[in-house]
């Protein structure tokens, strides 16, 4: 009798997950006319993340520009093809949303936030400029993090302390997740 409980539960779950998520449009579909590496940017001496093999579908999230086409990974990141090697196809790709993880402006998906944090990669050994704001050539530590909460949609404030006031505060050390922000101060003395 338990068993058959857990299985109608079970099974009342699964019927009632759609009215929990939302499809999405998360890119076109595309095929690798030949074989091909995914760059970590765009050039062919970036960092590369994965060899295509020729026929592998990819998801493609931004239209061709300067001869390179933007790839979804299964991480969340994003990497780049030459546009020669793959051929877009007439479909969108859609992917769930669940309710929880639907993207607001302060706090973001786990998708996004993670993709952030996982994008923050391929500027290391930018310079550190006091109130600087450009990604390649010198930057500051709450205007890094403004720049790439913004690529992934996320509208955060300027300066570390206003961004400390924005989202939601994570109280326990292992419910910390990929592309959470932290913020420390120590109190001055009088």
């Amino acid at each position: 009798m338990r068993i058959l409980r857990t299985i109608l539960l079970i099974s009342a779950l699964l019927t009632a997950l759609p009215a929990f998520a939302e499809k999405r449009v998360i890119g076109k579909l595309g095929q690798a006319t030949e074989k091909t590496p995914i760059y970590s940017s765009m050039s062919t001496r970036a960092r590369v993340y994965y060899k295509v093999k020729q026929y592998e579908y990819l998801v493609i999230s931004s239209a061709p520009r300067d001869n390179w086409m933007r790839v979804l990974l299964q991480n969340g990141m994003y990497g780049y093809v030459p546009a020669d090697t793959v051929a877009k196809l007439p479909y969108e790709v859609t992917a769930d949303v669940p309710a929880y993880a639907r993207n607001s402006r302060s706090t973001g998906s786990l998708t996004s936030r993670s993709a952030a944090a996982n994008m923050g990669l391929q500027f290391q050994g930018t310079p550190y400029v006091w109130g600087g704001n450009d990604l390649r050539n010198g930057i500051d530590c709450s205007g890094f993090v403004k720049k790439l909460y913004g690529m992934v949609g996320l509208d955060l404030p300027r300066t570390a302390s206003e961004q400390a006031l924005v989202g939601q505060p994570v109280t326990r050390l292992e419910n910390l997740q990929a592309g959470d922000r932290l913020y420390f101060w120590k109190n001055k003395p009088n």
